[in-house]
């Protein structure tokens, strides 16, 4: 579940996710749409972002958005 998945499955909007989170809603707009990478989102950015989507662990936020690796090899 990625932060997309989230932010709709609290009920919010960009605008509301970045009152609540204190981060700009053209951030969060940039993330979910992949042209800001969230790899590259700082651990204080993703604190904010959990604490505002009430997620304990931030590695929900990359879950969507990281490729599944194949395990056979």
């Amino acid at each position: 579940m990625g932060l997309r998945e989230l932010r709709q499955k609290r009920g919010l909007t960009q605008r509301e996710l970045a009152e609540k989170s204190g981060v700009p809603h053209t951030r969060i707009a940039a993330t979910e749409t992949g042209a800001r990478p969230i790899e590259n989102m700082s651990l204080g950015t993703a604190i904010k972002l959990c604490d505002a989507l009430r997620v304990s662990n931030p590695r929900k936020l990359l879950e969507a958005d990281m490729p599944k690796e194949n395990s056979a090899g």
